[in-house]
């Protein structure tokens, strides 16, 4: 089995209470990472967050003389899927790269079961899944591109290779990278700059917060978004208030 650097509990916990939008601020402005937004997953369980460790898998186009005929479980259970599931852990996602495909179902029931009982945040698949109605059910944070009846060996792609660097959804993923994904989308953050990532989120979720109390309460957005010096004083205020 592979093994791969996981960051350290400490590191990866502050996530699971930050947002992907403020994430991304973070990204952007104070590490100068452009590129960490995927395109394509989307997610399928609306209001379960998936945080964790990314454990990586890589799908390839099937060739026949490599890859012959249309693979059943059998035959998958020699290849880097059944790897990916078994090295996944408690806190890790499962991201795999599936090139987009619409036709290859990369996990069904049964090995998705299988990650969510050993404590997997979450799933993330740029391609299908199958047996959508009943990985709904597990609970099983979701993000996807869509659906399909086929299974993982059927047709163009085929598990070729499990934590390695992969591109999904258009952005580099390196096993050990921290993974968020919510309703907003998915992130990635390399482990090397999440305190900064998590200082600026801290401060900034907190200040979110004041601004939208205000906001609703006053509808005053030259005030309160982006605050101005009067507006900044009262949130100075209100966190010494806080105990901030």
């Amino acid at each position: 089995m592979k093994s791969i650097e996981r960051p350290s509990e400490d590191l990866v916990q502050p996530f699971r209470d930050f947002g992907t939008a403020t994430i991304s601020s973070a990204l952007r402005e104070v590490c100068g990472i452009l590129r960490h937004s995927l395109t394509g997953p989307v997610a399928f369980t609306p209001g379960l967050k998936a945080a964790g460790t990314a454990v990586t898998l890589s799908f390839m186009a099937k060739r026949e003389d490599v890859i012959a005929g249309h693979a059943e479980e059998e035959q998958e259970k020699r290849s880097a899927l059944w790897s990916a599931v078994i090295a996944t852990q408690d806190g890790d996602v499962l991201v795999v790269d599936a090139r987009g495909n619409m036709q290859t179902g990369c996990l069904g029931a049964m090995l998705m079961t299988s990650i969510h009982a050993k404590g997997t945040r979450g799933l993330v698949v740029d391609g299908c899944i199958r047996d959508l109605p009943e990985a709904r059910e597990l609970g099983l944070p979701l993000f996807l591109r869509g659906a399909t009846p086929h299974n993982a060996g059927h047709f163009e792609m085929y598990p070729w290779d499990y934590n390695v660097p992969i591109t999904c959804g258009g952005i580099l993923i390196m096993p050990g990278d921290i993974i968020v994904a919510d309703d907003d989308g998915v992130v990635v953050v390399p482990p090397k700059v999440a305190p900064q990532v998590i200082e600026y989120c801290l401060a900034r979720e907190g200040r979110e917060v004041f601004e939208r109390i205000n906001l609703a309460e006053t509808g005053d957005i030259e005030k309160y978004y982006p605050l101005n010096e009067e507006g900044q004083r009262e949130y100075d205020e209100w966190r010494r208030n806080r105990g901030e």
